[in-house]
């Protein structure tokens, strides 16, 4: 009857949502909530694993960036990240030129992975087909296909 009606008496006890049926509020709760019980204590974002959260309080923790840019608030977890940001933003170091197509870059192994593009060096092989990369990080990447396909051809 309260399908009906539209009255919904059965309130959700983490959220605002309300229910006509109590199953169905407690099916919500097990299915919303419940999975997600570790919540931030600064931005409110919920996580289903601990260790999930830890990983992102670390991100709000000013400790987390301890590199900082002397010419504005903005910090930084890396010194990589710094010296990208004070290239860019306050013009200051040097930048990384290709001398093939002039493109700049903040680091030099950035630049040295630009150029094994142009050079056509890929030194990173899979080991389950003959598929090259430049980058240890393209390699992983392309790992995941085999397994991606273990997973769907195991049926």
């Amino acid at each position: 009857m309260r399908v009906h009606t539209g009255d919904k008496p059965y309130k959700c006890s983490h959220c605002d949502k309300s229910f006509s049926q109590s199953t169905n509020c407690q099916s919500h709760i097990r299915r919303v909530h419940k999975r997600r019980r570790y919540e931030c204590r600064y931005c409110g974002k919920r996580f289903k694993r601990s260790h999930h959260l830890m990983r992102h309080v670390f991100c709000h923790n000013t400790c987390a960036k301890p590199y900082s840019c002397r010419h504005c608030s903005d910090c930084f977890a890396q010194s990589g990240s710094l010296k990208a940001h004070l290239l860019k933003s306050h013009n200051e170091g040097t930048w990384f030129t290709c001398y093939i197509c002039q493109k700049k870059f903040s680091q030099s192994s950035s630049l040295k992975v630009h150029l094994r593009r142009h050079e056509g060096v890929k030194p990173y092989v899979c080991s389950d087909c003959p598929k090259q990369c430049c980058t240890a990080n393209a390699m992983k990447r392309h790992y995941l296909t085999h397994s991606l396909d273990t997973v769907y051809n195991s049926d």
